[in-house]
């Protein structure tokens, strides 16, 4: 939330007011992203990498085309889940050496267009090993693959656990070997490894033991490789703080560790590169969703603001995109900053369903009809990751700023 200006009695976002940047979208709701945060962040972050540790963005965190094109020349390259990142990517100029391809769904579609543009796939089964084969054959050029590890680990104090125990990413760890020894069959271009145990981590400690036991696990399967090991992703995860008490993440022991684990393998593995992949991270405290009021009532004593957006455009401030217990995203009335005049209210949306709460009793400055709501946190996993389509309500702009 201090990432943007709240000096002033009414927010300021790229410079703008709040109010004359909602004119100038045309509509709310509306996202915004501010490019100078996003910008200040992926500075912020190679601050801390050492030489030779290259900067992925991964684009599911936020795929607005405008954000993906401004992002690409910041970053050493691009992750996607899916054809149609494939495209953005490629869109917006990303070099297919550096686009990796990841997700353990992929069609066989995805997977020939994938070998097509020439982008590294990171295989999550059998399956696509063989798929990947007859692609080559088949379009005569090589499948660039690196293998999707899920580590016989399970990272402890991870947001999510994408790792460890049985799971639908990656390649069980004990399996790997075999796949290894037998992958000549397959007729693809082995490049490497991706490691991912958990994700929206806040706690630098448990990055840096993600980092160093999954590098560990990489150097023991090696061993197996059926060519030198040139790509290395050992994932992102970095969180960001979305609730109260909720502490910044500590970059110092990352960046301790990161070194040492980036020294590790230059002596191990000389020819490999390593790859981190940032997208919550790099852009989620860089965005806002505004909304306006539209409607004021108090029903038993509890006062709603009943405004135009709700969680068909932002599931995730909700609750509904993965909180066990629900809780509040920072949230402000974005014209009345500096008023005096509170109370404790809810926000809700315009739905048919008692799911769709922006914010549930909340110390705000009293609002009327017509004022602003601001949801902060919101530049990653928000408009793609909400059901836009329930109800047949408009669909939501996102603009750049």
């Amino acid at each position: 939330m201090d990432r943007f200006d709240t000096s002033r009695n009414e927010l300021q976002v790229g410079g703008l007011p709040l109010s004359l940047l909602a004119e100038r979208v045309g509509q709310t709701p509306f996202y915004a992203y501010d490019r100078v945060l996003i910008a200040a962040r992926i500075h912020a972050v190679r601050r801390v990498l050492p030489h030779g540790v290259h900067l992925h963005y991964a684009i599911k965190a936020n795929p607005m085309p405008a954000l993906v094109g401004f992002v690409r020349p910041l970053v050493d390259g691009m992750d996607v889940a899916s054809a149609g990142e494939l495209k953005l990517a490629l869109d917006a100029g990303a070099d297919v050496d550096s686009i990796g391809f990841a997700g353990p769904g992929k069609r066989e579609a995805e997977l020939r267009q994938a070998v097509a543009a020439g982008v590294l796939l990171h295989v999550e089964s059998a399956r696509e090993l063989r798929a990947l084969a007859d692609a080559a054959q088949a379009l005569g050029r090589p499948a660039r693959v690196a293998l999707r590890i899920n580590p016989d680990f399970e990272l402890r104090g991870a947001g999510m656990h994408m790792g460890g125990g049985p799971k639908p990413f990656g390649i069980d760890a004990e399996q790997v070997p075999d796949l290894l020894r037998g992958m000549a069959q397959h007729g693809v271009a082995f490049e490497g490894f991706h490691v991912y145990p958990g994700s929206q981590n806040l706690r630098g400690e448990v990055i840096a033991e993600s980092l160093r036991r999954s590098l560990d696990l990489v150097l023991r399967l090696a061993h197996d490789a059926p060519a030198p090991v040139r790509h290395v992703n050992l994932g992102g995860g970095w969180g960001i703080p979305y609730f109260p008490g909720e502490r910044a993440l500590d970059l110092a022991p990352v960046a301790s560790t990161l070194a040492q684990v980036q020294m590790d393998l230059e002596r191990a593995l000389p020819a490999a590169r390593l790859v981190l992949e940032l997208g919550r991270y790099l852009v989620g405290e860089a965005g806002i969703y505004v909304a306006r009021v539209i409607d004021r009532k108090v029903s038993r004593g509890q006062v709603f603001l009943v405004t135009d957006g709700g969680m068909h455009q932002h599931l995730a401030a909700s609750g509904n995109f993965g909180q066990v217990i629900r809780r509040n995203y920072p949230v402000v009335i974005g014209n009345r900053l500096q008023s005096s005049d509170r109370e404790i209210a809810g926000i809700v949306g315009p739905l048919c369903t008692p799911l769709d709460v922006l914010a549930d009793r909340m110390d705000l400055a009293v609002a009327q009809p017509g004022d602003l709501v601001v949801v902060f946190q919101s530049g990653a996993y928000g408009a793609t990751a909400s059901p836009q389509a329930f109800l047949g309500h408009p669909p939501c702009p996102e603009v750049l700023v």
